[in-house]
């Protein structure tokens, strides 16, 4: 970390009241009082469509100090950044975000009980939140990833499943869409994108064409932001249920049962760590902790180690990864276990450890500030990686919380290394892939963190 003094640049959290945040931005301007007084107090009706688009948007108006990053491109109005708003606003409904002065910064879908009131899909207060702007940003985003080579149907680093809408990365925030060849996945993370689901699913099946679409809407989410998901999951948007989400990544072949159900079936976002993984495991022992569907272990084995191991508490987990080592022809090098990483970790130091030890747990720290449990949890996973690791050999530790930032999984790693008696130098650094894109104003986007370390012996 740079010890030298902070700049003065401009916060991007959106709840952060800058010193030199301006009270109004240089947007075009729309009177907070230009929704009229007299727009219909409707309810939205049973079947959760959106409000006719002839009608005014309502306005939020934001606090004095909060307007700078929305300004800059931050897509989120927190609830403690609100000033007032117009009367009748019911949950998803379009509305318009202004400053103090009347001046629109965007426009969005609000959601009134939810921390986070309003997500802004645009900083034009004249582009609706409607079928026409979801075509055109997920047209966006499907150009997107052919500029950085997805799909890839070269035989060697084949890859047809990627994430192909990243919610605030391409302009559609808490849409998340992921590709499995003809299959697509999808989670509506907010009621405003569920009143929309026929808008969003027309898009998808024009431009796209898939075979099959899923919805994976965790019924958790759908509650803490107001709407029920029917039936069990997935429900089938269009199309027939398929057997298994079948794709190709990085040359592998994956078919993965439903049943397999965390996220959206797969993590798509940790492709850079399996193309390191590969590139250094040539002839090496590979330890895969948290392996879950084996895709780790699965790219060790494929860049050439000699022995890959990986554990998981998961017993699906492990039957499938175990059927992915088979279906590519690795099951006699990658071996499967359920077991739990701790101890997986003893056993593999009491045998002398291995040359490449990762360690991808699930999120730890849930919330937006990180408790000493998630502290502790990461320090102890670090402790026994090192540990699991030859002196010499390379340990990657992994997080998947937003709120744990690259300094705090360095601290965890080098205080977990010193209580095993080990050093850790960390040599390359890893992010989501490319298909997870983050915009420059949006920091929260930049969520998975990757450190990889030489393990070293402490020297008097």
């Amino acid at each position: 970390m740079d010890p030298a003094a902070p700049q003065a640049t401009p916060s991007l959290d959106a709840t952060a009241a800058p010193s030199a945040a301006p009270e109004s931005a240089p947007s075009p301007s729309l009177d907070a009082t230009s929704a009229p007084s007299a727009a219909p107090e409707s309810t939205p009706p049973a079947a959760l469509e959106p409000a006719p688009p002839a009608l005014m948007p309502r306005v939020v108006t934001v606090k004095p100090g909060h307007v700078q990053p929305l300004w800059a491109g931050h897509p989120w109005v927190f609830q403690q950044a609100v000033d007032r708003h117009d009367d009748g606003i019911e949950a998803g409904d379009d509305v318009l975000v202004a400053d103090p002065n009347g001046k629109i910064l965007g426009r969005g879908l609000c959601a009134p009980k939810s921390a986070i009131a309003v997500r802004l899909f645009t900083s034009r207060g004249t582009e609706a939140v409607d079928a026409a702007l979801f075509r055109r940003r997920i047209e966006a985003a499907i150009q997107l990833r052919r500029a950085i080579g997805l799909p890839d149907e070269s035989d060697a680093t084949k890859t047809t499943g990627y994430r192909l809408v990243h919610g605030e990365g391409d302009g559609l925030p808490g849409l998340i869409v992921d590709k499995f060849d003809d299959v697509l996945v999808v989670q509506l993370g907010t009621l405003g994108l569920k009143r929309r689901e026929a808008d969003i699913v027309g898009a998808l099946v024009e431009l796209c064409q898939p075979r099959v679409i899923l919805d994976r809407t965790p019924k958790s989410l759908a509650k803490s932001e107001g709407f029920d998901v029917d039936g069990n999951e997935p429900r089938v948007l269009h199309g027939e249920l398929p057997d298994t989400l079948s794709f190709h990544e990085l040359g592998l072949r994956y078919e993965l049962p439903l049943a397999l159900a965390q996220k959206t079936g797969f993590y798509f976002d940790q492709r850079p760590l399996r193309r390191f993984v590969a590139s250094v495991s040539g002839g090496k022992c590979v330890l895969d902790a948290f392996t879950y569907s084996g895709a780790i272990g699965l790219n060790a084995a494929e860049g050439g180690a000699s022995r890959v191991w990986g554990v998981d508490k998961s017993e699906p987990a492990v039957l499938t990864a175990t059927h992915t080592a088979a279906l590519n022809g690795h099951a006699e090098v990658a071996a499967f276990e359920v077991m739990d990483a701790n101890v997986a970790f003893k056993k593999a130091a009491a045998d002398g450890g291995f040359d490449l030890v990762v360690c991808d747990p699930p999120k730890l720290a849930t919330g937006r500030k990180v408790s000493d449990e998630a502290r502790h949890a990461y320090r102890k996973l670090a402790a026994g990686a090192c540990q699991a690791a030859r002196t010499g050999g390379l340990v990657a530790i992994c997080s998947c919380s937003g709120s744990v930032s690259s300094e705090l999984l360095q601290r965890c790693l080098a205080l977990g290394a010193r209580d095993v008696g080990r050093r850790a130098i960390v040599v390359e650094r890893l992010y989501q892939g490319g298909d997870h894109p983050v915009p420059a104003a949006f920091p929260d986007g930049l969520y998975l963190k990757v450190l990889v370390a030489r393990v070293e012996a402490l020297t008097p």
